[in-house]
């Protein structure tokens, strides 16, 4: 167990911060919402790849709720009268109740960030993951602050996609990651790592050009998609990368000795 930022504990595994204890995991199936409450929530994406879509865009597409209900006004009071109650069910470890009232939360408030945020964390921790991407998805393009709650949301969401071999819809995610934080290089190599090793050069040549953009003064990020373009055959992209590098950092003669070589093969 660990706690949140609410000071409630949660296990390990439940990654999107929430204010209630997600209890051991079972695999619970959805309830049929309530008749008397009129309102019926259907949650649906498309499996196939959004290869031509980013940003905003991708995550409209992933986080797509279609919503029907017999009043089309939203109804915040109710819904975060039923999200209150998702709460209690979750904390007394009733999962089913729990995804019944959030649900129901969704039906009266599609925008409900904080009944999205438990639905989402809820079918994460019990391996549903397929229900929870358009969740985490609608979180995403609804939050715009630069919260833990947002970073460890685009974490989890583009993880799922990842290993899901959704390269065309993860890459929207990892790109608006690198905005919300322009500061943690780290990240961008374990993005650029894994879309080049799963064969996509591509992918990882839109990491790093993102990457120079957001954090300009990195030598070593220009001397890597350097590499990139190199692998792709693109050599003078590749130099103008490498002139980047040794331009920010002159003390390094391995960033001269590449523009030097670099140059030599151009002039073959």
């Amino acid at each position: 167990m660990v706690r949140s930022m609410t000071g409630k504990r949660i296990p390990i595994k439940a990654l999107i911060p929430v204010k209630t204890r997600i209890p051991v995991k079972t695999l619970i199936p959805i309830k049929t919402l309530g008749s008397a409450v009129a309102l019926t929530l259907l949650i649906s994406i498309n499996p196939n790849v959004l290869a031509q879509q980013t940003g905003s865009s991708a995550l409209s597409r992933l986080g797509g709720l279609e919503i029907e209900r017999s009043n089309a006004t939203i109804n915040t009071e109710l819904s975060q009268r039923h999200n209150r109650r998702g709460n209690t069910y979750s904390n007394l470890e009733r999962h089913e109740d729990a995804i019944e009232e959030y649900r129901l939360s969704l039906a009266a408030d599609p925008n409900n960030v904080d009944s999205l945020r438990n639905l989402a964390n809820i079918y994460y921790f019990l391996n549903r993951y397929d229900e929870a991407i358009p969740l985490l998805a609608r979180f995403i393009r609804l939050d715009d602050t630069r919260s833990a709650a947002l970073i460890t949301a685009q974490n989890t969401l583009v993880q799922l996609l990842r290993d899901a071999k959704r390269f065309d819809d993860a890459i929207a995610i990892d790109l608006r990651a690198i905005e919300t934080e322009p500061y943690n290089d780290s990240q961008v190599y374990v993005m650029g790592n894994t879309y080049y090793n799963a064969g996509r050069t591509d992918l990882a040549i839109q990491i790093y050009e993102k990457a120079v953009q957001v954090i300009p003064a990195n030598a070593f990020l220009h001397r890597t998609l350097g590499r990139m373009y190199e692998f792709e055959a693109r050599m003078e992209d590749a130099l103008t990368q490498y002139k980047s590098a040794a331009e920010l950092d002159t003390g390094s003669q391995f960033y001269k000795d590449l523009v030097t070589s670099t140059e030599a093969r151009l002039n073959r």
